[in-house]
């Protein structure tokens, strides 16, 4: 199992869910820090600092499913995850948000009429959709709420953009800037994706000090504490 933060520091809040130290993997555009294996475990599980952003987290996972895949031993779901700003009142700080659509949220055109996504423009997606029963499971042992999680660019920043997310897709609940391109490296690969993300503020005009980054952090490390469980017994058998 891949698990891609964009950060060292949320790589290690989800580190510190698994016993002992993690074990340093280097390859040809990535390095893994390998967990060791958890009680029950089949496999452990790799933990990624993929980088900010989709199209260097697109890169470093792309890598990261390559390298996996040549050696024989293919990755059976790809988690991207971290901390991310909420929507308010649906996702307030220190809650949990468990993607059932992962959405570029800026990719496409902006024109006189407002904003196109790129599909409308004859190209690409803008929607990955994780396994259904996986979010089902994840929603239902760590509580976390469900809805869109948006990937960004560029982060909002003024309430007027956040309403505007938020008119576009009245869904979201959060937004991040790595999942949809994980989840692009991951369906080139064929690999199922997960996003899971922790939020420590809240969409909208920066304040940092309204911000709750160590609460997030400790968040995502409870999740992962209870995940385990759930990430080893799901097989995409289940959504067929």
């Amino acid at each position: 199992m891949l698990v891609a933060t964009a950060v060292p520091a949320e790589r290690d809040a989800v580190a510190r869910a698994f016993p002992g130290p993690a074990r340093e993997v280097r390859l040809p555009g990535a390095t893994l820090f390998r967990t060791p294996l958890a009680t029950g475990a089949a496999s452990p599980y790799d933990l990624l600092a993929a980088g900010v952003g989709p199209a260097l987290a697109a890169a470093s996972v792309a890598a990261a499913l390559t390298a996996a895949a040549v050696t024989g031993a293919p990755y059976d779901l790809v988690v991207s995850t971290g901390i991310a700003g909420g929507f308010a009142p649906a996702a307030p700080l220190g809650s949990l948000v468990v993607a059932d659509e992962i959405t570029a949220a800026d990719l496409g055109a902006q024109t006189p009429d407002g904003f196109l996504p790129v599909t409308d423009l004859g190209f690409g997606t803008v929607t990955h959709h994780p396994p259904a029963s996986l979010v089902r499971q994840v929603s239902t042992v760590t509580g976390a709420r469900t809805g869109t999680v948006l990937t960004v660019s560029t982060v909002t920043g003024t309430a007027a953009r956040a309403t505007a997310l938020r008119e576009r897709h009245p869904r979201a609940l959060a937004e991040a800037m790595e999942g949809f391109g994980v989840a692009e490296a991951a369906a080139a690969h064929g690999t199922p994706v997960l996003e899971i993300r922790a939020v420590s503020n809240p969409v909208g005009p920066r304040d940092r000090a309204a911000w709750r980054i160590g609460d997030a952090l400790t968040a995502l490390t409870e999740a992962f504490g209870k995940l385990a469980p759930v990430l080893e017994s799901w097989t995409p058998h289940d959504d067929q």
